[in-house]
């Protein structure tokens, strides 16, 4: 009976310590506030880190291999001094627009829908809570026809492209991005290398990026080409083992980045000559007459002059040349006569049924 009542004993005291530890932050209303907000506080934090871990990655590459390519080779090998002068002074302006881009594409700040978007919190809360998917286009419709927005593109079922997270109407070719939380325009995707998201606001300088990157490795590989079959076939026997792992590795680190950046840059320069985002192309924009995956093709001149201008040297360096505004877009001649023939019918449609 001893034995039996102190292990009911023992019990009862455990489960009481389970009890406490699990009321305890319930029992102080400042730990029921702090402990979940130090908790997110400190999730944010990590996903912030693991976010700049690419970018990191890009600029450490950067920086190990300016010391391989300026001190080990073109300081420590290359005996000819033209040669060093010629090589230096091509190789810095071509790392300066590398760098002025990849800064560009980071930095520049993204473009949200405009005010006029964003619907109040009565109206999202109607939205939210409609009954019927009618009830919830009609909300959409007279919200887009009251403050006489821009807006072509649909959602898959015939309605008005609407976000719940951020409570607007989407603009055309916006979309939501899940990382940045936050809807942009003309997204196209984000990008982890850059910890930013492609979209209108920055397209220009991601492409730019991407070609002077290709450009930049190139240059590196032809000119490091030389030595690299040197060290490779151990002629040069005057130089560290050390200098020499420097000089082969930038060799190969040059060829590998160039290989995959050219793809992405070329995929890019395509989608640029069709209009197309990277979203776009795997999912057609829809409108009101349906998909349309040229609805915004107005020729491949016209395309590229959208993004980079007219004039050739400010297309090339990373300075604003994109027209329009992010929201207003062209769309391609056929597409627009079927959208304005589909108006009149509607029009029509209307007056008939006003007339009866």
């Amino acid at each position: 009976m001893n034995k039996h009542s102190s292990s009911n004993d023992i019990l009862t005291k455990l489960a009481q310590q389970n009890e406490d530890i699990v009321l305890a932050p319930l029992l102080s209303s400042n730990q029921e506030v702090c402990y979940p907000m130090s908790l997110r506080q400190s999730r944010v934090c990590c996903f912030e880190a693991l976010k700049s871990i690419p970018v990191v990655f890009i600029l450490a590459i950067v920086a190990w291999s300016y010391y391989a390519y300026v001190v080990q080779m073109c300081i420590l090998t290359i005996d000819n001094v033209p040669k060093k002068v010629i090589y230096l002074f091509i190789y810095h302006p071509l790392l300066f627009i590398f760098l002025w881009s990849y800064y560009q594409t980071m930095f520049k700040p993204l473009m949200g829908p405009p005010s006029e978007f964003y619907v109040g919190e009565a109206e999202g809360e109607r939205i939210a809570t409609a009954q019927t998917l009618d009830e919830r286009r009609t909300s959409l419709l007279r919200f887009c026809h009251r403050g006489d927005l821009p807006v072509l593109t649909r959602h898959f079922d015939g309605s008005i492209r609407y976000c719940f997270l951020c409570r607007c109407i989407k603009p055309d070719r916006a979309h939501h991005c899940s990382i940045c939380g936050k809807c942009i325009l003309r997204y196209d995707h984000h990008c982890p290398w850059t910890n930013s998201c492609v979209s209108y606001a920055n397209y220009k300088f991601f492409i730019l990026f991407l070609g002077w990157a290709l450009v930049f490795c190139t240059y590196v590989a032809a000119t490091s080409l030389e030595y690299f079959i040197l060290f490779w076939q151990d002629v040069n026997s005057s130089i560290s083992p050390g200098g020499k792992f420097h000089l082969l590795f930038l060799f190969f680190a040059a060829i590998m980045f160039a290989i995959s950046v050219s793809s992405l840059f070329f995929y890019h320069l395509y989608l640029t000559g069709k209009n197309r985002t990277t979203l776009e192309s795997f999912r057609a924009p829809i409108f009101s007459n349906g998909p349309q995956k040229n609805g915004f093709n107005i020729g491949c001149k016209q395309n590229f002059q959208e993004i980079f201008g007219k004039k050739f040297l400010t297309a090339i360096i990373p300075i604003w040349t994109t027209r329009g505004d992010g929201v207003h877009y062209q769309v391609n001649s056929l597409l627009l006569g079927g959208l304005q023939e589909q108006q009149q019918q509607q029009q029509q449609s209307g007056n008939i049924r006003c007339s009866k």
